[in-house]
């Protein structure tokens, strides 16, 4: 009787256990991630990758928070807990979320290639491709028909060069009003759908009720293109303009060493701050890395506002590689240019 007690009381408790585990927490759990070599996923056509050295992306690993890690995010260093209203757009669904860390991603490589192959003189023609929609407002007419990912290329069988352009035409015209919606889905034929404009705020501005961002494609001659499948978010941009300008670098630009690093970059090569940098330092110490690239950002008005005592990516970059007693060599960048001077000038 008292072993199918015990019995009892170890299926219990395991059951319990095991709950625990789907127990919403409204938190993310980020973390250190890893590190990957861009040798393997940047190819520009006829051109090989002959460094002895590697250049590489730094990862944050991020997910939903149960009971049980949000109390091991508590314990360990580097383990960060983020809200999930921090982390998502108000209203935004899981779905949504990750469109937009693609998008981010996508409209990083074109950066990546446009920063790259104007330092090399390389030909390159940008397009337009349309509007992509990143998130719709639900209990809306348009989200019955379109949603986050869609390519919208014309309305009313007009098409636009940019989105302003096509906020203009929708602000034009009244609350209640019909318009028709050529879109693109996964890649599909076109179709077109009619959508119910609503208001979107008290002033009774018309709108359809989505985020939209333009879409663009980048042409570059000879062809480039980067496998980033799996990897959401801008910070890689800068990496991936040092390995796609490598290949068409006569020395190695690599200088034989293990280099990561991090940071946004514009179609002008300026790099720009990212989350995480303390994370991605812990990450790329463990990898073996000797140099590590880190924003250096000035700090504006804006950036305090919404993080109180804020610091550059680079000072707490330097500061989180003292604090775990790393050897890497922390080098500070406000431009791609920045970093190629370091690579040409100081490494030997």
């Amino acid at each position: 009787m008292r072993k199918q007690k015990t019995k009892i009381a170890v299926i219990i408790i395991l059951v319990i256990l095991i709950i625990g585990f789907f127990i919403p927490v409204p938190y993310y759990i980020s973390k250190p991630g890893g590190t990957e070599k861009l040798n393997d996923l940047v190819t520009v056509s006829g051109k090989a990758d002959h460094k002895k050295g590697s250049f590489s992306l730094v990862t944050v690993a991020m997910a939903k928070a149960n009971p049980y890690t949000y109390l091991l995010a508590k314990m360990m260093p580097y383990y960060e807990l983020e809200k999930v209203d921090d982390v998502r757009y108000k209203n935004e669904t899981d779905a949504e979320y990750n469109v937009r860390q693609l998008y981010m991603m996508n409209e990083s490589k074109n950066n990546a290639i446009q920063a790259a192959y104007h330092a090399a003189k390389r030909p390159l023609q940008v397009n337009y491709q349309g509007i992509y929609v990143l998130s719709v407002r639900t209990n809306t007419p348009a989200a019955k028909k379109i949603k986050a990912g869609d390519l919208i290329t014309a309305i009313d069988g007009k098409a636009f060069k940019s989105s302003e352009a096509f906020i203009k035409y929708v602000k034009a015209k009244k609350t209640g009003a019909t318009v028709s919606l050529t879109y693109k889905r996964d890649r599909k034929a076109a179709k077109t759908v009619r959508i119910k404009l609503i208001a979107l705020d008290k002033k009774g501005t018309p709108g359809i009720g989505i985020t939209l961002v333009d879409d663009k494609t980048v042409k570059a001659s000879p062809k480039a293109d980067i496998d980033s499948e799996k990897i959401g978010g801008p910070s890689a941009g800068l990496m991936f303009t040092l390995e796609l300008y490598s290949r068409f670098s006569p020395n190695d630009l690599s200088k034989g060493k293990q280099i990561a690093g991090t940071g946004t970059i514009d179609p002008a090569g300026n790099v720009g701050r990212i989350g995480g940098i303390d994370q991605k330092i812990v990450a790329a110490d463990k990898s073996g890395a000797s140099i590590f690239f880190a924003p250096d950002d000035k700090i504006t008005k804006a950036v305090l506002a919404v993080e109180p005592g804020a610091i550059s990516n680079y000072a707490e970059a330097k500061k989180t590689a003292k604090a775990i007693h790393s050897k890497m060599k922390i080098v500070p960048v406000k431009t791609f240019q920045d970093a190629l001077n370091y690579l040409t000038h100081n490494v030997k």
